[in-house]
Parts: structure tokens; C-alpha cells; sequence
């Protein structure tokens, strides 16, 4: 099947407490992968991730090193607006296939073969007036793959995807035990929200 690539965007808005951002996500479809998640779940997952940050006051101050891999304190965070001085906040999601998700891993992390989800923070995120997060890119075939290799549902493995690289932007990262348990209990407690059993209990074989 011949890819064909195009972008939906959105600056629908929806959030459990009053108060909570608008958030824009532009979705990028460049993969012949199917199935692939509508918008309006991709957006329910970026939404709930910005939610429960912002309403547990864990948000990280972070000191980017390079486009693709932040790195953050070791918290605690006790500023949730730390990062979101103006109340629309936008980002872009790309859904890849493994072609484009192996140049980008080479280009980004001197890596030979392409990852399941990639981040990009964005450098200037008050560019004309708006809170850019950044970019989140994720290789559907990798994501597929992985899903089936752990008996993971297939759209909890892509929530967990998106969740994850939302958290990267915003500065998480696992690179240390402590940066890891942290983001994985945050992950977590996001996926349970929006119904998802905990992404790293499975059974791999």
C-alpha cells in the first residue's frame, strides 16, 4: 500500500476541571499501517497526561541539552506552571513508518534501527504567543510489533506511546532509577484514568 500522508489539527479543548489549557494537537499521518488511533483519542491521551500534572503539581524544570533528549531535575516538581505561562498550549504528533522512524533514530540518537516513540521539545516555546511543546513521532510498525510481542491491546500500547512522549516534552525522562519510577508511575496513573491496565505488567513471550 502506498503511504499517503495528512494532517489533522485541532484546538478542541476538554479537561475535568476548570482552568485546565486548550491543547492543539496536529496529527500527522505519514504511515500505511493500519489500524491507526483517530485524533480525538490521540488528543484525549495528550489532554489527560497535561491534566494529571497539572492537578498533582508534578511538572519538571528542565535545562535541554539537545532537540531530542531533555533532561530534567529529580524533582519534586511544585510548579505545574512552570512550563505553561500562556493558557493554549500546541503540539504536533506524527505517526511514522519504520523507514522514516530509522532516520530519525540514526539522525537524533546514533541508533540503527527505528524506536517506538521518539520527542522533540520544542527550543522556543513562546514563539508567536503560543506554548509549543514540541513534536512527538511514533513508528506504527514498531508499535504494532510490540504490541503483539506483549499481548498488549493495541490502542493501550499507542495511549502509552503518546503518553510517554508527552512527558518527555515536558521534561521527564527515565535516564536514572529514581527519573524512571517516577515517570513510570506518572504514566501509569494516566493510562488508569483513561481506562488502560498498567503498561508494564505483561506477559512477553
Amino acid at each position: 500500500m502506498d503511504r499517503v500522508e495528512r494532517t489533522i489539527s485541532s484546538n478542541s479543548f476538554t479537561s475535568r476541571r476548570h482552568g485546565n489549557p486548550r491543547v492543539a494537537v496536529d496529527l500527522q499521518y505519514a504511515s500505511a499501517e493500519t489500524p491507526l488511533p483517530i485524533h480525538k483519542d490521540i488528543h484525549s491521551w495528550v489532554v489527560a497526561t497535561l491534566t494529571l500534572l497539572s492537578e498533582t503539581a508534578n511538572w519538571p524544570v528542565s535545562e535541554k541539552q539537545s532537540p531530542s533528549i531533555p533532561s530534567c531535575t529529580a524533582g519534586p516538581y511544585p510548579d505545574p506552571n512552570a512550563r505553561r505561562s500562556d493558557p493554549d498550549i500546541e503540539l504536533t504528533v506524527r505517526v511514522v513508518d519504520e523507514e522514516e522512524g530509522l532516520d530519525l533514530n540514526w539522525r537524533y540518537r546514533d541508533r540503527e534501527k527505528a524506536t517506538n516513540v521518539l520527542s522533540f521539545p520544542c527550543e522556543v516555546p513562546d514563539l508567536f504567543g503560543l506554548n509549543l511543546l514540541g513534536d512527538i513521532v511514533v513508528c506504527a510498525p514498531v508499535v504494532k510489533r510490540e504490541a503483539d510481542r506483549q499481548h498488549k491491546n493495541l490502542q493501550a500500547h499507542w495511549a502509552h506511546m503518546v503518553v510517554h512522549g508527552t512527558l518527555h516534552l515536558l521534561g521527564f525522562d527515565h535516564i536514572s532509577r529514581e527519573q524512571a519510577v517516577q515517570m513510570e508511575s506518572l504514566e501509569t496513573a494516566v493510562l488508569a484514568h483513561l481506562g488502560f491496565p498498567d503498561p508494564y505488567h505483561y506477559d512477553e513471550r
